[in-house]
């Protein structure tokens, strides 16, 4: 490609908020180019959301047939190939980092390798060479794994998810800093395939940003299956031994000491907002993150900002929905502001944890006056014949109106329940509705009619 091509929008990074963008500008009848300096899809078709998706498959299976005597079904010498499970995680995120390859040639979008530095607002230089003209630029660098001062990452012993999702050898013991998200995804599947496995938290519960209902039941449910969690604990120490590792604990004023084969760092992202021109184009940042406003713009009038960058929440949908609208703020069109606190929040360990909106605690103190409805999925019909009867629905409404303020579920595909409560509360939907639309029997769904019931004080089935 000649240099100084010109464009009606380049995007700098190729995440799932850049392709995105990229590619609804092209359909929009404007020519697009996106640049990416790694693989296609960024972060999460390929070191993140995906693979782990893959790999949480496999410990899935591994988990029913390590318990198939629970269906009436005796196997005897099971082999699980950990190396085998991450070629197949590894085939799954190359499957999808070429269907983006192929969706960008569908729309016309040009792809330009290379990392990207903005030298002006209309000015973007790859590789220090190569320059190309845009009337309008979108940035959507992403993130990286957040480190902790004081332990180094050298990528064998202690690593961060970055290195877990492609290793293919497992460790004898692990400890994961950080029972977010990642830390319990990871933790899963590490025990799944017999790894030792130990969590530490500084938070006094584990996915400390859920209910603390749901990160109770979580607790209990990974306790049960051997994961040792330790919560309200600091990390005060960490010698890389080269062999092992060696970790001090403060906990309740207590230090203890423990030995593990690998330390991996989970303890959430940074932007990647260094080395890009953002200074230099005296774009504004607020707490290392770029400042947008509703409709993704920046403080420079024709650039735009998405994803990670922005610090709103690093999910992938939250990027892809931003590029929808900084691409059709472009082209002059309304736009809808996203209201970040009823964004579905999805964690993919067994049991499933989901959610949306204000917890409990929160709403009340919001001010608002609430009903809450709750079902516990042992009274699920669907999840008892799974045999995956941990955990409950728990949905807040306003006592007033009846609307939806928040949904907090933890249980066996919770996660694809999501979609009918996102709607609900996009459509104004209330605790009637939902209790009055028929679910199909026996459905996982059917948790989300009981709760709405419940919150009315005319649950059926608990």
């Amino acid at each position: 490609m000649a240099d100084s091509e010109k464009y009606d929008v380049i995007v700098i990074g190729a995440g799932p908020g850049g392709y995105v963008a990229a590619i609804r500008a092209s359909q929009l009848g404007l020519r697009a180019a996106v640049i990416e300096k790694e693989a296609l899809g960024g972060v999460c078709l390929n070191w993140g959301c995906i693979p782990s998706k893959a790999l949480l498959k496999n410990a899935e299976v591994l988990s029913y047939i390590n318990n198939s005597e629970d269906f009436g079904i005796s196997i005897d010498g099971v082999k699980a190939d950990f190396s085998k499970a991450m070629a197949r995680s590894r085939a799954v995120a190359d499957k999808n980092n070429s269907g983006v390859a192929y969706l960008l040639r569908k729309n016309n979008v040009d792809h330009i390798e290379g990392s990207a530095v903005i030298k002006s607002p209309t000015v973007i230089q790859v590789d220090g060479n190569s320059e190309y003209h845009a009337d309008n630029i979108i940035v959507a660098t992403g993130s990286s794994p957040r480190t902790i001062p004081g332990i180094e990452i050298d990528h064998e012993n202690i690593v961060t998810s970055r290195d877990a999702i492609v290793a293919e050898k497992l460790p004898k013991s692990i400890l994961i800093i950080g029972g977010g998200p990642i830390g319990v995804e990871f933790a899963y599947i590490y025990k799944a395939y017999g790894v030792d496995v130990t969590i530490v938290e500084l938070f006094e519960n584990i996915v400390p940003n859920e209910d603390e209902e749901v990160s109770k039941q979580l607790a209990r449910s990974l306790s049960k299956i051997g994961i040792k969690i330790k919560t309200g604990c600091k990390v005060s120490s960490v010698k890389n031994n080269k062999a092992s590792v060696r970790v001090s604990f403060e906990q309740n004023e207590v230090i203890d000491d423990s030995t593990f084969d690998k330390v991996l760092v989970a303890v959430g992202v940074v932007p990647n907002t260094q080395a890009i021109g953002l200074e230099e184009n005296g774009i504004d940042m607020e707490n290392g993150y770029i400042a947008v406003d509703d409709t993704m713009k920046t403080s420079i009038a024709n650039i735009y900002a998405i994803g990670d960058i922005t610090g709103k929440l690093p999910l992938a949908h939250v990027a892809s929905a931003q590029a929808n609208i900084a691409v059709e703020s472009i082209c002059g069109m309304d736009t809808v502001a996203l209201d970040y606190s009823m964004i579905p929040r999805a964690i993919y360990c067994n049991p499933q944890v989901a959610s949306l909106g204000l917890t409990e605690i929160q709403a009340l103190e919001q001010g608002y006056d609430i009903k809450v409805g709750k079902f516990n999925a042992q009274a699920n019909g669907k999840a008892g014949a799974m045999g995956e009867s941990d955990g409950f629905v728990k949905l807040v409404f306003d006592a007033k109106y009846g609307e939806i303020l928040g949904a907090h579920m933890i249980g066996p595909e919770v996660t694809e329940l999501l979609g009918e409560l996102s709607l609900t509360k996009l459509c104004e939907g209330t605790s009637m509705e939902l209790g009055l639309a028929v679910h199909a029997h026996p459905t996982l769904s059917e948790m989300i009619k009981e709760a709405a019931l419940d919150a009315q004080g005319k649950v059926l089935h608990m």
